[in-house]
């Protein structure tokens, strides 16, 4: 009964370390979480105080401050449109080359199967060889004792 006590108290202090261990990571990664949180928090701060500079420079700078931000977003927005016409080219290319390679795969895994037959034809076709070799050899056998 002691040892029993004393398996269930080493099950136990498993299981307490295993948990205090979950709890650690888990404690660790709420830290992270925070972390990031707090980044991401200063980052929207920043952003904010960015665009509030931004609408002030706009609203001292009038017209012409508005014409240059129109002109970088029209800028942007054609970079973008390139950018996602490369991105669209490059995932059709690159569908294209899975096709390829698959099929290629394909090709490969019949050719495979071809050579694996022929191999097997091959064999075969030596074994019949031999057992004609013998046939004959037995059959001249036969002929030199009927001389």
């Amino acid at each position: 009964e002691a040892r029993l006590s004393e398996e269930k108290a080493a099950r136990a202090m498993v299981d307490a370390a295993r948990l205090a261990d979950e709890l650690r990571a888990e404690q660790d990664h709420v830290t992270q979480q925070a972390t990031a949180k707090k980044a991401l928090e200063s980052q929207l701060g920043e952003m904010e105080q960015r665009l509030n500079d931004a609408n002030d420079n706009a609203m001292r700078g009038g017209r012409q401050a508005m014409a240059k931000l129109e002109s970088r977003v029209r800028n942007l927005e054609m970079e973008l449109g390139n950018v996602q016409a490369r991105t669209s080219d490059s995932m059709k290319s690159h569908q294209k080359a899975e096709r390829k390679i698959k099929e290629l795969q394909f090709q490969n895994d019949e050719d495979r199967k071809a050579q694996d037959s022929l191999s097997e034809l091959a064999t075969k076709l030596q074994a019949k060889i031999k057992t004609y070799k013998k046939q004959i050899e037995e059959a001249e056998e036969i002929a030199a004792l009927n001389r």
